[in-house]
């Protein structure tokens, strides 16, 4: 099976691009969504999280306060590790148990990994067989997430400060889709990739993340 790393930065619309290849039948695996789902009430990771950072980390539905924990992190460089530590092998577990599933199920022509991260950590380019860079500018980067998450520019900028650069993850792209402009010019780019990796799938050989 073809496996291939979506990435991009905040803002840049890689939930948006994962859909439309998911409306195309490719198996999607988001790592953000990962990271919510052991992190909500009685996720895998909330016990470890309440030992390392106490019962503050948690909102009153037992999930962990993201805003909270995105401040402390923030600030405390070790308090960032402490979470990483934690949260990064339980993501891994599941994102390798979910793959292996879609692949024995034998149902998608090729698997897609979001992983917002991908550049910075250092192993994924190796993992995958492909990757894909949703690309838009910094200005654009930082405009949509003011609008969606209510956040300052100073703190958007902060976040995109702790990414890598765009030219960094263009840098490692194997194939680029452009979100600068309006909603559907994403399809005919996504229409595109799509026939191109099915006959890559169907050429190439079998290719696992482990």
């Amino acid at each position: 099976m073809l496996e291939i790393g979506l990435t991009g930065g905040i803002g840049s619309g890689k939930t948006r691009v994962a859909d439309l290849f998911a409306a195309r039948g490719a198996a999607i695996i988001d790592t953000d969504l990962l990271a919510h789902e052991i992190t909500a009430p009685h996720g895998l990771a909330i016990p470890a999280l309440v030992e390392a950072f106490g019962p503050q980390c948690l909102r009153p539905d037992g999930a962990m306060d993201r805003d909270a924990m995105r401040a402390l992190v923030f600030a405390d460089p070790a308090a960032k590790a402490r979470l990483e530590a934690i949260t990064h092998p339980l993501i891994r577990q599941l994102t390798e148990s979910r793959a292996a599933a879609v692949r024995a199920g034998g149902r998608h022509p090729y698997l897609i990994y979001v992983v917002p991260l991908l550049v910075e950590s250092g192993s994924w380019r190796q993992r995958v067989g492909r990757v894909l860079v949703v690309d838009c500018s910094e200005a654009t980067q930082v405009a949509r997430v003011m609008s969606r998450n209510g956040f300052t520019r100073p703190q958007v900028e902060a976040i995109m400060a702790r990414q890598a650069t765009r030219a960094q993850r263009l840098a490692q792209a194997d194939d680029v889709i452009d979100n600068e402009g309006r909603p559907e010019a994403l399809a005919p780019q996504v229409e595109r990739l799509d026939r191109l990796y099915r006959s890559q799938a169907a050429a190439a050989p079998l290719h696992t993340a482990d």
